[in-house]
């Protein structure tokens, strides 16, 4: 039966998505971290109380198909604002020089969503083309501020980043879920962790260099903890759907570590590094 649903998880993954394989190298990249552990029970509905989790931030690199292509741009904030939070921060621009990239040469970022901690950073990379939900979009920049609205985690200065981004023509907007955006590069939809939040799958190799898929999830899983246990995240719209994209992402890798969350330092920790607070994804 486990051999059947593996099976299963991969025909869904390559065939009934539709998508075409292309090999990228994927990277995780730490720019800010909490000083102090998370109880679980803040971060997943239902958790043991006794558990704790510790927190990172990041922003993901795909090379590619002639792309730098990031997910997320971060934020580009006063930290010593924050010192009493964070343990460490370096801007995103900053981030990936380590690894030879600057801030130029990326050409696209996918935005999964509109927090202020995954958009802000936006202004830092000025040719990058953005893609982003529409109804996503439209919500945050119009419904989240009306009475009865839901912008927690939203910041006006980045209604007007996204905004100008639309105006100067430097913002695509993607409508559905499962959609291909690149070769080998497709956003799905359904968590609710905000209006029409994102996530991405990304066609690459396994280990043994056969064809495999990475899901950057993203807050759409906030931690290891959330997928492994099933357990909504306290910050989202709809729990029942959040947990239901949890297992569509299960379905669709080999392995879960495959599945990328947003805010889990463990992800350096299971992954080869590349450069301090960097892992490549394999």
């Amino acid at each position: 039966m486990k051999r059947v649903n593996l099976l299963l998880a991969i025909l869904i993954s390559s065939t009934a998505l539709g998508q075409q394989y292309y090999d990228y190298e994927i990277y995780a990249i730490e720019f800010a971290r909490m000083n102090y552990r998370t109880h679980a029970k803040d971060i997943a509905v239902g958790a043991n109380p006794k558990d704790t989790v510790d927190t990172s931030f990041f922003i993901w690199l795909l090379i590619g198909n002639n792309k730098k292509i990031l997910v997320d741009a971060g934020y580009n904030r006063d930290a010593t604002k924050s010192q009493q939070y964070f343990l460490h921060y370096i801007r995103p621009d900053s981030a990936l020089l380590k690894i030879n990239v600057t801030a130029d040469e990326i050409t696209d970022i996918i935005l999964t969503h509109p927090h202020w901690d995954h958009i802000a950073g936006i202004e830092l990379f000025k040719n990058a083309k953005l893609w982003m939900q529409k109804n996503d979009f439209t919500y945050f920049v119009t419904d989240a501020w009306q009475k009865g609205g839901n912008n927690i985690g939203f910041d006006k200065q980045d209604v007007r980043k996204i905004v100008n981004a639309n105006l100067d023509g430097k913002l695509q907007l993607i409508d559905g879920d499962s959609v291909e955006i690149f070769t080998g590069i497709r956003v799905l939809t359904g968590s609710k962790h905000t209006y029409a939040s994102q996530h991405v799958l990304v066609n690459t190799k396994d280990k043994s260099g056969k064809p495999d898929c990475v899901i950057i999830a993203s807050d759409n899983c906030w931690y290891y903890y959330n997928l492994e246990n099933l357990l909504p995240i306290t910050l989202l719209l709809d729990a029942n759907a959040y947990v239901r994209e949890l297992k569509r992402m299960k379905s669709l890798v080999t392995n879960i570590d495959l599945v990328i969350p947003g805010h889990d330092r463990l992800v350096l920790y299971k992954f080869p590094q590349v450069a301090q607070g960097i892992v490549k994804i394999k």
